[in-house]
């Protein structure tokens, strides 16, 4: 390993860390805040994937958009998306980065659509589970929310790991998803994936931190390096290896490791 730390001293370090960052006070500067506003399963669902969309750029800003984007679903995400009218939808505009209102107003008929055929957005993912990853559930969920008439300008909203993308926002939205503790920060509302099936959202921060532990090698922040990651952290814990996206963006963001 790299860093002149051992496996095992590794471990530990990563656990401290984990353990320092996984807390409640986590959530007053995370996006994560907007869906904890939530208490329906669908509700969080919902704003977890929109808010997890637009995770890009200035956390403080990302969460502003985040709540606004719920506000103009009146606060009520899942009964918007099921009974929301036409020219309601029309009406929504939003701004986040290359995010607008057309990509907003699509991925509230699309969410439409998945509730309507699938029941919920973790019957999609868990349906094309292969080789106990998410990749393939994340391309076949791609395939199924852009498989209807679509702007093409929203398809990069949403990332698809057999492109070559490291699918940071999509692997983010599916740690709140599944991750299961008693610490109150991830939601673990999904019963049908487990959670060793996840792969840590690699971003800037915490691939620069991968690498300096000797996690890592590869330097682009793609597919082939989440692959790397996800092996790396498996060695440390099989059943839970994403726990450390808490170490590897906590001594990044908050320590500048």
């Amino acid at each position: 390993m790299g860093n002149g730390l051992n496996s095992s001293e590794l471990k530990e370090f990563l656990e401290e860390k984990y353990i320092k960052y996984n807390t409640l006070d986590f959530i007053d500067s995370d996006p994560i805040q907007v869906p904890h506003m939530f208490y329906k399963k669908e509700d969080i669902e919902i704003c977890s994937f929109l808010t997890s969309t637009i995770a890009w750029g200035q956390r403080k800003t990302i969460i502003k958009n985040s709540l606004k984007m719920m506000e103009l679903m009146g606060n009520s995400p899942y009964d918007f998306v099921m009974n929301s009218s036409e020219k309601e939808i029309n009406n929504l505009s939003i701004k986040h980065r290359t995010f607008n209102e057309i990509d907003f107003r699509y991925f509230i008929k699309r969410l439409n659509y998945i509730y309507l055929e699938h029941g919920s957005i973790e019957n999609v993912f868990k349906k094309f589970l292969l080789n106990n990853r998410m990749y393939n559930s994340i391309h076949n969920f791609k395939t199924i929310f852009f498989e209807d008439i679509h702007p093409k300008r929203t398809t990069k909203h949403v990332s698809d790991p057999f492109k070559g993308s490291a699918c940071k926002r999509l692997n983010m939205f599916l740690r709140w998803m599944v991750r299961k503790d008693n610490n109150g920060v991830d939601f673990g509302i999904w019963k049908k994936v487990h959670p060793s099936y996840l792969s840590c959202p690699l971003d800037v921060h915490t691939g620069r931190v991968a690498r300096k532990l000797g996690l890592l090698k590869r330097s682009q922040n793609d597919h082939k390096a989440v692959v790397e990651l996800d092996n790396s952290l498996r060695k440390l814990n099989k059943i839970d290896p994403v726990r450390y996206d808490f170490s590897l963006f906590g001594l990044g963001v908050f320590e500048g490791f």
